[in-house]
């Protein structure tokens, strides 16, 4: 094994145990514990190299070589929370290839022209308040601060009270213009979430875009009862509306050539002998063309006769042709490709900001689940590939 191999799987198995759960794959929700020993984690990387830390105004984390009030700087990172049950690599693979790159630029021994920075955004994922790239939206001003602040957990416990509870201030929490404006260029490295690159035998691709997508929830309400006492010609059961979306959210992704997913239900009161009082259903569709996306959603409004309340959108990015282009020239012409996951690169570049991905081969092509992987030997060349990035970037 290379020293550089070493150094990963050492920086690699600090996270191992972070968050994870019996079956494998990771619970790491915003504010948990588990978060906040990700950022004790990202800080203490930060301190090993002298760098700057701050956390923002939306609880996102940056780590800064050279000054950054001088703005334009060259960022570079992701994110370390993730979904229920998620995959290891989904986010903290762009934060511990941030700091690697960052490593191999200081043996140059010379301070960059840009200011350069390592960023882990927080609650990208939305597993715990349901706002993907909530940290970014945050500081963007797209997810105002009050908002953000009232969104409650499945427990129902406001994102206010969980941040107090981690130590912090809620005065200031919202956008964060002054550190909005520092960013020059941002480049997130991440795993892909599909198998495009295995199947054009490539260990990195740079992205092209990212296709419109949102998330919708469906309140289904009925009459509570007994399961085993009640007519079936008596009973409202809001059950049976939850199931018609389920099907005909396949039926209509087909249709119009989107993906549409109903991955999460919560029933009230959640007694096998009981017939349900409440179904929250939430709803996710994707596709490359934003109106045929809200086409299925108003189709499925109409089929289930409930109205669907939209949580986040985001509508489709497609990265700056120049900035990408470049990338992909200057990493020997790599695959440049799309994608259907939502990352904070995307919500940067919807606010007019120089944003692009490199993607690392995903051999199980698998995401957002426990046998989500990428072998070391890719990504050691991810790291290659945004450490030859960002030197192009950063000296000028």
């Amino acid at each position: 094994m290379t020293r550089r191999e070493r150094t990963f799987e050492s920086m690699w198995a600090q996270l191992a145990d972070i968050g994870r759960e019996p079956a494998g794959g990771y619970r790491r929700f915003v504010w948990s514990a588990a978060d906040l020993t990700l950022r004790e984690w990202f800080v203490g990387e930060a301190n090993a190299r002298g760098l700057g830390v701050h956390e923002d105004r939306a609880g996102n984390l940056w780590a800064w070589w050279g000054d950054p009030s001088a703005g334009n700087a060259v960022v570079t990172g992701s994110h370390l929370d993730s979904v229920p049950s998620g995959g290891a690599f989904d986010g903290p693979l762009g934060v511990v290839s941030a700091f690697l790159a960052v490593d191999r630029l200081l043996e140059r021994g010379t301070m960059p022209d840009r200011p350069v920075a390592v960023v882990a955004f927080s609650d990208e994922e939305g597993g715990r308040y349901g706002i993907a790239c909530g940290g970014s939206r945050i500081l963007s001003g797209l997810l105002p601060g009050g908002r953000a602040l009232s969104l409650k957990d499945d427990d129902g416990v406001p994102q206010s009270d969980a941040l107090v509870a981690a130590g912090r201030s809620l005065d200031d929490f919202g956008a964060d213009p002054e550190v909005l404006g520092r960013i020059g260029t941002f480049v997130e490295l991440h795993v892909e979430q599909g198998r495009r690159l295995v199947e054009l035998d490539a260990p990195v691709g740079v992205a092209s875009a990212i296709r419109g997508h949102g998330r919708w929830r469906f309140d289904f309400d009925g009459r509570p009862d007994h399961a085993g006492t009640t007519r079936l010609e008596d009973r409202a059961d809001p059950m049976l509306a939850q199931a018609r979306l389920v099907l005909a959210a396949r039926e209509a992704a087909e249709r119009h050539g989107c993906v549409a997913t109903v991955g999460k239900v919560l029933v009230d009161p959640n007694a096998v002998n009981a017939i349900p009082s409440r179904v929250r259903a939430w709803l996710d569709v994707r596709g490359d063309d934003d109106e045929l996306v809200h086409t299925v959603v108003e189709e499925l409004s109409l089929a289930v006769a409930v109205e669907a309340v939209e949580e986040s959108w985001t509508p489709r990015v497609d990265f700056e042709v120049g900035l990408r282009d470049r990338l992909a020239a200057g990493l020997g012409g790599v695959p440049v490709l799309p994608t259907g996951a939502g990352h904070d690169a995307g919500i940067l570049a919807s606010v007019g900001i120089d944003a692009a991905m490199l993607f690392v081969r995903n051999p199980t092509g698998v995401s957002h689940a426990p046998d989500e992987f990428a072998e070391t030997a890719d990504c050691l060349a991810g790291v290659d590939a945004l450490t030859t990035v960002l030197g192009d970037l950063a000296w000028t």
